[in-house]
């Protein structure tokens, strides 16, 4: 454990980031699942802009690197293309 009252501090402040961190991860990945459950394509149309800004958000705070976030949007308009093209 640490000694000096700078590094316990420290030590808080990581603690409550990782649990933010690790809340609006999961937030995130619970969406893209309910996303990818969707089956008509209006519907996913209508929920893809909310995840990919919810995507984009994790990105610019550093939780996923930026090439993750945008290879889930590519899947995810993949989706929803086909999905459209299939109504």
């Amino acid at each position: 454990m640490a000694n000096h009252k700078a590094t316990k501090k420290d030590t808080r402040q990581a603690a409550k980031r990782r649990d933010s961190n690790r809340y609006y991860g999961k937030t995130t990945r619970n969406a893209i699942r309910d996303l990818k459950t969707v089956t008509d394509g209006t519907g996913f149309s209508e929920k893809l802009p909310s995840v990919a800004s919810m995507i984009d958000k994790l990105a610019k705070r550093g939780i996923i690197h930026k090439n993750k976030a945008a290879n889930l949007k590519s899947k995810l308009a993949k989706k929803a293309n086909a999905l459209v093209a299939v109504a």
